[in-house]
């Protein structure tokens, strides 16, 4: 199997898989937090929630919110949590949880995004000067295709270290994109099906005429 396959079911297993306890850590890169004694990260889900709170099927995400599961928690306030990935793709690699629970972005209120969103910068910015990172991503795998196995929304912060070389697709030569009718057509279906004519959510915004 080659590099990139491999990473990719990395990516997969890292939400499948229970884990163990991480090795111990000494000195200024110590991320030992959370709860004493857990022993754990972030834990897999049998995936595929039917909403609510503790969610219509069995959801790990769900335990680890009503305290049922252990995991190392970073960061906790009224509408979500952070946590640890089981099995990070970098030190540091963590996950933002809304403590309600929603299968998909597209099924999470603006609210609870809103929230979540807001944290970004304080979490980011903690996690990048605990492990002296370079930069991080922020990633949403919204959808079986997208790669997401556990349908409860989260959000990842994987902290990013030059030359690491954890996506191939980040040497991908990409091509510009096509000033053409059909790019242009693409652009006209979206702007339509961003707002219905009844939907509040649409006051106050601008959409470009013009590409």
């Amino acid at each position: 199997m080659s590099p990139a396959p491999e990473r990719r079911l990395g990516v997969l297993l890292s939400h499948l898989l229970p884990c163990a306890p991480p090795p111990a850590r000494h000195g200024r890169h110590d991320l030992r937090v959370g709860e004493a004694g857990t022993g754990f990260a972030a834990s897999p889900c049998a995936g595929g929630g039917k909403g609510d709170s503790s969610g219509g099927d069995y959801c790990v995400f769900c335990e680890i919110v009503k305290g049922n599961k252990p995991a190392y928690k970073l960061y906790e306030d009224d509408v979500c949590v952070c946590i640890l990935d089981i099995k990070p793709l970098s030190t540091g690699h963590s996950l933002i949880i809304p403590k309600s629970h929603f299968p998909s972005l597209q099924a999470t209120p603006p609210s609870v995004i809103a929230a979540i969103c807001c944290k970004l910068p304080l979490l980011s910015n903690a996690i990048m000067k605990a492990t002296q990172c370079d930069a991080f991503n922020v990633l949403v795998n919204n959808g079986k295709v997208a790669g997401q196995v556990i349908f409860h929304t989260h959000v990842h912060i994987i902290p990013r270290r030059e030359g690491d070389n954890l996506w191939s697709s980040e040497t991908y030569e990409r091509d510009p994109i096509k000033n053409d009718q059909d790019t242009k057509d693409l652009v006209s279906c979206i702007k339509g099906l961003l707002f219905s004519p009844e939907d509040d959510s649409s006051e106050g915004s601008t959409i470009p005429k013009e590409l």
